[in-house]
């Protein structure tokens, strides 16, 4: 199998960890082999509720005996898809009112680029050096990392890059600027929150000159960070929300979120401002209202904050610097890179699963499902302890 792999399926590293799933359940991923391998990433970040939530699975089915693909998105009244985007306008602020449905974040922060040079008439887009957006041409030019992007370019023209939570960047935003995008959390920078209210000094910035907000809450998002939404935790709302991941319990979406009177922008002038084969999938879309519905009804997100602190409390070592990020969106930064590495092999051989973040090469990434049991949580701790004790001999 593991030949197969990587002579027919094309790969993203020449090292792929290869773990042969057979199945997944809860906070496990049971391989070939017959090892249930204990879950701390939950597909980094994208299985919030867990593997095979069984009232996920059980709307799933539900929609597969009703229909699937139907007809490109925005033109047939599709239940599932109008029902999550009625949800989302509900439980978010205004004007965070009308919502795009596509097949991924990186597809939502094309999205939501396009939006903002047609609301704007501007074409100048500031992202944050070490930010990361997805890998589609749109994210990927947002992207301040030359050994990433140099191969693939040229680029979208007209970006421009401030640094995150530094304040005297903030006048490097005028009135040529379509929009700022920034992730509510930097992720593969090390899961870096912002500081000194800095979200809503960059948001009064954009006011002031006329440009708009994008904050990408992809992995923030759906309960990771112990509220719906990362951005609810800094007392700001943005002109446009992207999201993803998490936003279907497994299944691959995206979505953008804005006031009626933007999102109406592509509609028209013109017709098609953006279009998508699948984007409101009716299957993905069933998945995504259950999920929204379990994250609502249940104390989940609630209990997110009690499992952050008992990881901070349980993972205290020599080897570990300090742990990052904020409620089961952690990262643990460790003395060097080489320990950052050993960690996460060695915790493969003993059945945990964790992994690496993009940028911050001493990090160790903690994501958790958020259904995952204090046990578990202990469980997993202990295993980490137990290596960075022999790493530490």
């Amino acid at each position: 199998m593991s030949k197969d792999f990587q002579k027919y399926q094309a790969q993203t590293t020449p090292h792929p960890l290869g773990l042969k799933v057979e199945s997944a359940k809860g906070s496990y991923i049971y391989t070939t082999d017959g090892k249930a391998h204990l879950d701390f990433v939950a597909g980094v970040s994208a299985c919030n509720l867990g593997h095979c939530h069984p009232e996920i699975v059980k709307a799933i089915k539900t929609q597969a005996e009703q229909y699937l693909h139907v007809m490109v998105y925005g033109e047939y009244v599709l239940k599932p898809a109008l029902e999550v985007s009625k949800t989302l306008a509900r439980l978010l602020p205004q004007p965070l009112e009308q919502t795009y449905l596509v097949n991924s974040g990186t597809e939502a922060i094309d999205g939501s680029i396009k939006l903002a040079r047609r609301a704007t008439g501007r074409s100048q887009i500031i992202a944050a050096k070490h930010c990361y957006h997805g890998n589609s041409y749109g994210a990927l030019s947002l992207m301040d990392y030359q050994e990433r992007t140099q191969p693939f370019g040229p680029l979208l023209p007209h970006i421009t890059h401030i640094e995150f939570n530094n304040e005297n960047c903030l006048n490097v935003i005028t009135d040529k600027t379509a929009a700022v995008v920034l992730e509510t959390i930097q992720g593969g920078a090390g899961f870096i929150l912002p500081e000194n209210d800095y979200l809503k000094k960059v948001k009064h910035r954009c006011e002031k000159v006329g440009a708009l907000l994008i904050l990408d809450d992809i992995q923030p998002g759906f309960g990771r960070t112990g509220k719906l939404f990362g951005f609810q935790h800094f007392d700001i709302v943005p002109d446009i929300l992207v999201m993803g991941k998490a936003m279907a319990s497994g299944l691959p979406i995206g979505a953008f979120t804005a006031s009626q009177k933007l999102m109406q922008l592509l509609s028209d002038k013109p017709k098609l401002g953006h279009i998508t084969t699948f984007g409101g999938h009716p299957l993905i879309a069933s998945a995504a209202l259950k999920t929204l519905e379990i994250l609502e009804q249940t104390d989940i997100i609630e209990q997110v904050g009690k499992k952050e602190m008992l990881i901070r409390t349980r993972l205290k070592h020599t080897l570990i610097n300090e742990i990052r990020g904020k409620g089961l969106m952690l990262a643990l930064i460790m003395k060097t890179e080489e320990l950052a590495n050993q960690l996460v092999l060695k915790a493969k051989e003993q059945n945990l699963i964790l992994f690496w973040l993009l940028y911050e090469k001493k990090a160790v990434r903690v994501t958790p499902p958020l259904t995952i049991t204090s046990n578990e949580i202990e469980k997993g701790c202990q295993i980490i302890l137990n290596i960075l004790d022999e790493l530490h001999e």
